[in-house]
């Protein structure tokens, strides 16, 4: 059976435009999901939408929007007042502006979707506006509105359709300096950084999403597997902590764990300079003067 268009509408790049059809480029339905049940019956559990004050339970139709502006007192709005909204955009993305995608910050991302062109008739202005957007290597900016709400939407080419983002607005993002600004400027000796920076080469490698392993998805499925076969569930024991408490001795353990990988392993620096910064932290690492240990007391409670 063929994917279920999420959304179709038209793509407009100025006085060009195409009849166009949005599919979610992701998908959770794979993973396991629960259901609630009763545990004295093993029936299904089924919610009920009542009223607040009086315990009824009232039918779909009855129900509408409400804003809250003070407590218990709200703004009603009705199906047809909320669809009264004026959008252009409701059945059309207009494409803005473009601009590079080196730009976009990636807290802006939300979700991706596949565009595809919607029947034969528009198949060559696809093209064309799918071309245009690749050949200027650029990120092309427009807005959509599903799910009741308008959004802006980042389109690129991607192999024979496109690819586009929705975006979120800048009320939607929250300010990292409400976070960061705690954080104190720490003076790093440079001993310290070069074990870290050799942790680092030793674990280079490529982006192979298909290597990703959902462990948690693959545990549920065994521990299934076992009820299913009336097998007893036994909590699985955690490791114990590591007893390292200074930093720089915990840096060198896992250089020396490591230590292996560091000319051969995947991900390794072919031209050399890997190996090379690999000698001489492991260098730094034997050596390690007196100021590294200054520097190491100073980190005395550092995990």
């Amino acid at each position: 059976m063929a994917p279920r268009a999420y959304w179709k509408g038209y793509l407009k790049l100025s006085l060009v435009s195409c009849p166009i059809a949005l599919f979610p480029a992701t998908s959770e339905r794979e993973k396991i999901s629960f259901h609630q049940i009763n545990k004295e019956t093993g029936n299904r559990i089924r919610y009920k939408k009542v009223d607040a004050e009086t315990g009824d339970e009232v039918e779909a139709g009855d129900i509408i929007k409400g804003y809250e502006v003070a407590k218990g007192e709200y703004i009603e709005l009705e199906p047809e007042e909320l669809e009264a909204v004026a959008l252009e955009s409701k059945r059309v993305i207009e494409i803005d502006e473009f601009v590079p995608r080196s730009e976009i910050d990636e807290l802006y991302m939300r979700d991706p979707y596949y565009i595809v062109p919607d029947g034969d008739v528009g198949q060559q202005a696809f093209a064309v506006i799918r071309e245009a957007i690749r050949k200027e290597g650029m990120v092309a900016l427009g807005r959509v509105v599903f799910t009741s709400r308008e959004h802006i939407i980042a389109l690129e080419a991607r192999g024979k359709g496109m690819m586009g983002i929705t975006l979120r607005y800048p009320y939607e993002v929250r300010s990292e300096d409400e976070y960061f600004d705690g954080i104190e400027d720490e003076k790093i000796p440079k001993d310290m950084l070069d074990l870290a920076v050799h942790i680092v080469d030793t674990k280079i490698g490529h982006f192979k999403p298909q290597e990703f392993q959902d462990r948690y998805e693959d545990a549920l499925k065994e521990l299934l597997r076992k009820k299913q076969r009336g097998e007893k569930i036994e909590r699985v024991r955690e490791p114990a902590p590591s007893n390292v408490i200074n930093l720089m001795d915990a840096l060198r353990q896992s250089v020396k764990a490591s230590g292996g990988r560091a000319a051969g392993g995947a991900g390794a620096d072919k031209s050399g300079g890997g190996a090379r910064r690999a000698r001489a932290s492991a260098s730094a690492a034997k050596s390690a003067p007196k100021k590294a240990a200054r520097s190491g007391a100073r980190h005395k409670k550092a995990s």
